[in-house]
């Protein structure tokens, strides 16, 4: 339970300036593992997902070679995708457009239940455990925030590593956040995209297992 796990947070808040650089599928340097080949990848050049992928929530469609996430009024939810690709220690890269979203999370789930998460939105990023929502007494804890403006209309590239107890996020643009918390050293059922809005655009998908 979160309550009672072990919590070293870096609570801290970066400011960022304007920045100059964004870019699509940029190559980040990783923090906390040395990788090669992705272990998975997918660059959405066929006309639909393949079965890896599942729609939770919201309508999700491949366009021009890139997925394209939107939120349904009916669901009363924000629209959800996950990519099926269990893990304990990992890291994954994609790039992204914010458009007209609201918001968009990378969520990682484990078997039980919601883990933690980076959220972006135009303002900048933070990194968040979840709410165990088994224990009353849980509550979200944020790990770290990085602010700064994000252009809805650029494309910007993600990196999110796991390794142990620890995460670190960062964009090519210069934003990054980082924390440690005992109940990240958990298996992760997968990569879930969560957004809320009309149109998000997700590419450029890169998976590497540091389990392997």
């Amino acid at each position: 339970m979160l309550k009672s796990a072990t919590c070293f947070c870096l609570a801290l808040t970066f400011l960022v300036p304007a920045l100059l650089q964004a870019e699509k599928n940029a190559a980040l340097k990783p923090v906390l593992a040395k990788t090669g080949k992705p272990s998975q990848s997918e660059s959405f050049e066929g006309n639909k997902l393949n079965k890896k992928f599942t729609a939770n929530k919201g309508e999700w469609t491949v366009a021009e070679g890139v997925l394209v996430g939107k939120e349904l009024p009916a669901d009363k939810h924000a629209a959800v995708l996950t990519w099926k690709l269990p893990h304990q220690n990992s890291m994954l890269r994609c790039s992204f457009q914010l458009k007209d979203a609201k918001f968009f999370h990378l969520s990682l789930n484990h078997p039980k239940g919601h883990l933690f998460r980076v959220i972006i939105d135009e303002k900048g990023m933070i990194l968040r455990t979840d709410k165990d929502k088994k224990d009353p007494q849980s509550k979200p804890i944020t790990l770290a925030k990085a602010q700064g403006k994000l252009d809805p209309n650029k494309w910007y590239t993600l990196q999110l590593e796991m390794q142990g107890d620890k995460a670190v996020a960062q964009l090519d643009n210069g934003m990054k956040v980082e924390g440690q918390h005992a109940s990240l050293d958990k298996k992760k059922t997968g990569y879930r995209f969560v957004m809320k809005g009309n149109t998000l655009l997700i590419d450029d998908l890169s998976a590497w297992n540091l389990d392997d």
